[in-house]
């Protein structure tokens, strides 16, 4: 399994955002750059949040290298962007300093927390360490401004949209959806979509939140595993 972080975070360097461009054409391509450099030909994707549209644009460089998909909470339609994401689409349209502003709410310690905690009904399952962990990367200086900078930069992974659905609908590759249905960020609407592209996804809508595996892994896990001995064995 490869699973490095992006730019900016976990333990991945932070460039000054005067000498990197926090875009998710970037990231794309260093993740590009990693497998080639690793020497990977072939490998499943797993698509999750900023990971769905960084995968389905390194799946648009090579859609032969994509073994199988395994979509958690990651978009690739306009039905999933509920209206959380209605304050980000008005910066997306005015590219102004007082609609920037308007969505730096979402980087307080209190949002970040209730992105873990929404949708999951027993909340003695969750590692307070979580959000904590978050909130410390996040007030590290600087970080702000990177995460509005994405923010404002994933309207270009909506343009996208209709080419993510195109490979999904050209190549149909294996593909197993499992969803938290009580996502406020990525709501259901979005999972629903991806069967009318892949007729044959395995699809699960799950009695949780945005991070299922931090909430459902002993349900998750084992349907994942299943998931890739079948598909990576006939792919």
């Amino acid at each position: 399994m490869i699973a490095p972080d992006f730019p900016n975070f976990g333990h991945s360097a932070s460039p000054d955002r005067s000498t990197f461009d926090y875009t998710f054409a970037n990231f794309a391509d260093l993740m590009d750059g990693l497998i080639g450099q690793l020497g990977v030909d072939r490998c499943a994707l797993y698509c999750f949040d900023y990971g769905a549209p960084t995968a389905y644009r390194l799946a648009l460089k090579g859609p032969e290298r994509v073994s199988a998909l395994i979509v958690q909470n990651g978009n690739a339609y306009e039905e999933g962007l509920s209206e959380f994401w209605d304050p980000i689409k008005a910066y997306w349209a005015e590219k102004t300093d007082e609609h920037r502003q308007a969505i730096a709410f979402i980087l307080k310690p209190e949002t970040v927390k209730l992105q873990y905690t929404q949708g999951v009904h027993d909340l003695t399952r969750l590692d307070p360490d979580m959000w904590t962990h978050d909130d410390t990367q996040l007030s590290r200086p600087g970080n702000a401004d990177i995460q509005l900078d994405l923010f404002y930069d994933y309207g270009s992974n909506v343009t996208l949209y209709p080419e993510f659905q195109a490979f999904f609908r050209d190549h149909q590759p294996p593909t197993l959806v499992i969803w938290g249905q009580n996502d406020s960020i990525f709501p259901p609407d979005g999972a629903h979509p991806y069967r009318r592209d892949l007729p044959s996804a395995e699809f699960h809508l799950l009695d949780t939140g945005h991070f299922v595996l931090e909430d459902k892994l002993d349900i998750a896990a084992p349907m994942i595993h299943d998931f890739l001995d079948r598909s990576i064995g006939r792919s």
